[in-house]
């Protein structure tokens, strides 16, 4: 017997995880339980599913399924988020990063690129624009797509603005884009330092080396021997000495990565790499 819509059990949740990853090779077994329970009912609801409706599209509908991709692991987010962390980076991070030549950054999980064009801006404020580069990597091809334009809507754009001014970085955030009708587009000596692609935390390997790996906001989702794999990534990827930035919401929990983690600042959950 079917499912009322919106209703979906932890065993019907289970049988979902399975056909993605046969049928189109995600493996979500790893995200928590709950979080995941709470997308999925959200899909069936916008969509009047049952769960039997829901398994159809996901095996026959490859279209449907960059719809539901981007429904899971959608990533909220905004310019300047939490300012005090970006006050954090620029008092304790920035000054290591300076004595570097070429300076490599990470933000993985980047969604629509809101956090890649805030830390360029930073490193442009401090100076560092031109010998940084960012990687901004995500699963979701959809919301790198919008990253790569690096345009937002002007509502967006006035909220942003209110998270700024509290970074205590100079002038105003309209200062870092061309206001067009009704949207603003980052310019382009921002975005010509930076790179929006693929990647996969949980499948995906080393890509390069990096002195800054910033992912926030996206480790809640996972399941602890997930977020353990995830950090032995992030050690791998950083040069000795790099730095883990993770947010006031994230923090390194497993006692293996504890001594290979130098605790910078507690509150903001950032970190250096000590070990070897």
């Amino acid at each position: 017997m079917d499912t009322e819509q919106g209703i979906i059990s932890h065993a019907q949740v289970h049988e979902l995880i399975d056909i993605v990853k046969k049928v189109h090779g995600f493996d979500f077994s790893g995200y928590t339980k709950a979080s995941l329970k709470r997308r999925l009912t959200r899909i069936m609801l916008l969509n009047k599913f049952e769960f039997y409706d829901l398994k159809h599209v996901l095996i026959n509908d490859a279209d449907f399924f960059q719809n539901f991709l981007e429904e899971i692991t959608v990533n909220v987010t905004e310019m300047f988020r939490d300012p005090s962390f970006y006050r954090a980076v620029n008092s304790q991070v920035v000054p290591y990063l300076s004595t570097y030549q070429h300076v490599k950054i990470w933000s993985a999980g980047c969604s629509t690129g809101e956090e890649v064009y805030s830390m360029a801006i930073l490193l442009n404020e401090a100076g560092l624009g031109k010998k940084s580069f960012i990687y901004g990597t995500d699963i979701n091809t959809e919301v790198l797509k919008e990253a790569r334009k690096g345009i937002y809507s002007l509502r967006n754009i006035k909220s942003y603005a209110e998270n700024y001014q509290y970074t205590d970085l100079k002038g105003s955030i309209t200062d870092h884009f061309t206001i067009l009708y009704d949207a603003a587009s980052i310019h382009n000596e921002l975005k010509q330092n930076t790179l929006f692609s693929v990647h996969n935390l949980i499948s995906d390997t080393v890509f390069n080396e990096f002195q800054m790996i910033s992912c926030r906001n996206v480790f809640i989702y996972f399941e602890t021997y997930l977020q353990e794999r995830i950090l032995d990534l992030f050690y791998k990827s950083l040069c000795p000495l790099g730095y883990l930035c993770l947010g006031s919401k994230e923090t390194i929990r497993s006692d293996s990565f504890k001594s290979k983690f130098k605790v910078i600042n507690q509150k903001e959950n950032i970190y250096q790499k000590v070990g070897t």
